[in-house]
């Protein structure tokens, strides 16, 4: 054998070899925190409640809360659901694309998303993570009689000292990725087309599904991010009162910033530059860790809510792109200063019909307070042009809007000098 053809095989069996290695090590650092993933992965036990209809409604087995099992109540949806058949009794002759639908904080199950999501095509289940089922016709909810913790900051960031089982967060992700599952085990999904988004903190726990879960083809967290100990809503009237132990553990199980840096589902972050909840800091913190495909939308003064919080298009774009292949949302990269002090960036895929400008704010304090104001900007097919921010600018960001009215965001680049904390 010619030697440069034994040093050729070689090489690639070495490479191989640790290539094998390589996947191996990240399998065994991988973090999963207080949950058992793979017991997860498995269908929990479910009953259909009477009464049917085009968004269908169960009850699916959770984890022990205070040495009892629990049950989860969710809303079910399809295209078939919604032209009268109930799931699973007719002859399957088309597969649907699925979605987990996590509310957020004071919300339950949707009826009205999961419909929504029907009506686009989507096998959609929307759970309530309170420990509640919602009352039909009402904006209310009442609590089940075997259900879970409620979604309170008690059952949030209290009981450190006792079982994670008695923690809703542990609850909560537990529940999403066991209502993914169930979703995955109906003979009308498509197991290998499911995407997650939730909303607040449906978002934080997004995060952390998406980290931990990656039979999921995509995932759009929508305000809610990581970091919440360093700066966020809840800094001042939960964090800064735990002993640094409780703070230590629940930042170590709890905080998304644990999880993120192993994401591998492609994943969208949807905010607005003054949420009150997840500031700016810490989404950015959040989004830079993940290793993987990302995006980001940042709207001037978007506003705070569950319907606000599903109405974005390009939640809906980001996922068809992921799981039906159409059109990608466009994305900002490669932005650096030119030697003239023009901002440069780079929009894939190239188009010549794109609209951009540059947002930014000159206010220093809390990130979430400041005013921000928009400058268009100028580009071809590929590149944005843009003069530099002015001197005093101390956060700013480029958007970018396609012909079919999508628009994303390139990272906020905020000043380390100014003063960004909320709770100051």
């Amino acid at each position: 054998m010619p030697s440069h053809l034994y040093l050729a095989i070689r090489w690639v069996l070495l490479s191989s070899f640790a290539l094998i290695i390589a996947r191996e090590t990240i399998a065994e650092e991988r973090v999963t925190g207080p949950w058992e993933v793979e017991q997860l992965h498995k269908a929990p036990e479910f009953t259909w409640e009477k009464g049917g209809g085009l968004v269908r409604s169960l009850l699916y087995a959770g984890e022990n809360h205070r040495g009892r099992g629990t049950r989860v109540f969710a809303y079910y949806a399809s295209p078939a659901t919604l032209n009268g058949d109930s799931q699973g009794e007719n002859v399957i002759h088309k597969k649907y694309p699925g979605v987990v639908l996590v509310h957020g904080g004071g919300g339950t199950a949707f009826r009205q998303w999961a419909e929504l999501w029907a009506k686009r095509g989507y096998a959609a289940i929307a759970m309530d993570l309170a420990g509640h089922r919602p009352l039909e016709g009402k904006p209310s909810r009442e609590p089940l009689p075997d259900g879970g913790p409620d979604q309170s900051d008690l059952t949030k960031f209290g009981h450190l000292d006792e079982l994670v089982t008695e923690h809703w967060p542990y609850h909560a992700v537990a529940n999403v990725i066991r209502g993914h599952s169930l979703l995955r085990s109906f003979p009308e999904v498509d197991a290998d087309k499911t995407a997650v988004t939730g909303i607040s903190w449906g978002g934080y726990l997004t995060c952390i599904v998406a980290s931990l879960d990656d039979r999921f083809k995509a995932a759009v967290p929508v305000y809610g991010c990581g970091f919440l100990h360093e700066n966020s809503y809840w800094v001042a009237p939960n964090f800064e009162k735990m002993t640094p132990a409780n703070r230590e553990r629940w930042v170590t199980l709890y905080d998304p910033s644990r999880y993120l840096g192993q994401c591998r589902v492609p994943i969208l972050f949807v905010n607005g530059t003054n949420d009150f909840a997840y500031p700016l800091d810490s989404y950015m913190k959040s989004y830079q860790l993940v290793p993987g495909e990302k995006n980001i939308r940042v709207t001037v003064n978007m506003p705070h809510g569950h319907e606000a919080g599903w109405e974005p298009l390009e939640i809906g774009a980001f996922i068809d792109q992921h799981l039906l292949g159409t059109s990608p949302l466009p994305k900002i990269t490669n932005v650096r200063l030119e030697e003239n002090g023009d901002v440069i960036a780079e929009i894939l895929p190239p188009d010549g019909r794109y609209r951009t400008n540059l947002a930014f704010t000159k206010e220093t304090g809390p990130i979430n307070q400041r005013k921000w104001t928009s400058a268009e900007a100028t580009s071809d097919s590929s590149t944005i042009r843009i003069p530099r921010p002015p001197q005093e600018t101390t956060a700013w960001f480029l958007n970018v809007t396609d012909a079919h009215g999508w628009t994303t965001s390139s990272e906020v680049r905020i000043s380390p000098k100014s003063d960004d904390r909320t709770d100051r």
